[in-house]
């Protein structure tokens, strides 16, 4: 086994996969002590490469397209000292990080692994269930749905709104974007009806607008890639429109046709019919207040009063 140990933490190679271990130490960035262990299979490894520098070196390893939801759903936005896929080496380790380094090619060449994008993920992702509390409220996900809580900072017209519940299969995309301290982020739950919104992520339903804490922020991107990881992976994403007998055709992909599963639907409210009734009221004339006052326009109004009637 070829295994590097730092205080960054430790990468260990036993020829069919790469195990990445976070550091304990609390320079360790938070996101990656809470992303926890990750073990790489061989056949997502495109390469990787040891940087020597002048007090330190660096280990990357690089992944191949479509391997990993957390690459996919973070899009290389991650900041260099959160991505578990680098290693920060000091310099009486180099040599045991360029021996690591060969070993990895070495396997690579031997069971000739390809570079070309994969069809599927070769990694899980996070567990679920997963809680992450941001600046702009509480994002949870089951495997199923995704809820978001709205905090007491959150803008009024979300608080509006009420609770964000979205069901796996309305989704088509995650879209997220780091709170890197000089500028907001945020992390938008793109559906099959919202794909053309223009709302600001402030005033969008469906998008927490991260503006707090940068180091708590990041943690949103454990929900961005649990739930890309159960969404249709890129690679079938050119497919058309269902056909008459159920199924979908991905042109161009290389899968055949398949058949969508029916959604299933949502368990009944727990409240009666004349609470959400009013519920429904009162959220109503609070954004129509909102609308009168001039703090939402037409197409902003339009939006988030379907978004509230959808959920009832």
């Amino acid at each position: 086994m070829a295994e590097i140990i730092q205080r960054d933490g430790t990468w260990a190679f036993d020829g069919s996969a790469v195990r990445i271990t976070p550091g304990p130490h609390r320079s360790v960035p938070l996101f990656r002590q809470t992303y926890g262990e990750v073990s790489v299979p061989l056949e997502a490894v495109a390469g990787i490469v040891f940087e020597p520098e002048r007090k330190r070196g660096r280990l990357r390893l690089r992944l191949r397209e479509g391997a990993d939801p957390l690459l996919q759903a973070t899009g290389g936005r991650l900041p260099d000292a959160a991505d578990p896929y680098r290693l920060t080496v000091e310099t009486d380790r180099c040599g045991v990080a360029e021996y690591v380094a060969e070993e990895i090619r070495h396997a690579l060449l031997l069971d000739r692994i390809p570079k070309e994008p994969t069809k599927t993920y070769l990694l899980p992702g996070p567990p679920v269930p997963l809680s992450v509390r941001s600046s702009d409220g509480t994002v949870s996900f089951d495997g199923a749905r995704v809820r978001v809580d709205w905090a007491d900072t959150s803008d009024r017209v979300k608080r509006a709104t009420g609770p964000r519940i979205i069901d796996i299969g309305d989704l088509t995309q995650v879209e997220w974007l780091p709170n890197s301290g000089t500028g907001d982020g945020f992390l938008r739950f793109v559906t099959r009806e919202t794909v053309s919104s223009t709302l600001p992520p402030e005033k969008d339903p469906y998008a927490l607008d991260l503006w707090g804490n940068a180091r708590r922020d990041l943690l949103t991107a454990l929900i961005a890639t649990a739930v890309t990881a159960r969404l249709p992976h890129p690679s079938a994403r050119t497919c058309g429109a269902d056909g008459a007998d159920g199924t979908s055709e991905c042109v161009g992909s290389g899968f055949p046709p398949r058949r969508r599963t029916p959604a299933v639907p949502p368990a009944p409210a727990v409240p009666s019919p004349a609470d959400h009734h009013d519920v429904l009221l009162r959220r109503l004339r609070e954004l129509g207040e909102l609308h009168r006052s001039g703090v939402l326009t037409d197409a902003e109004f339009a939006v988030t009063k379907a978004a509230v009637l959808r959920d009832f």
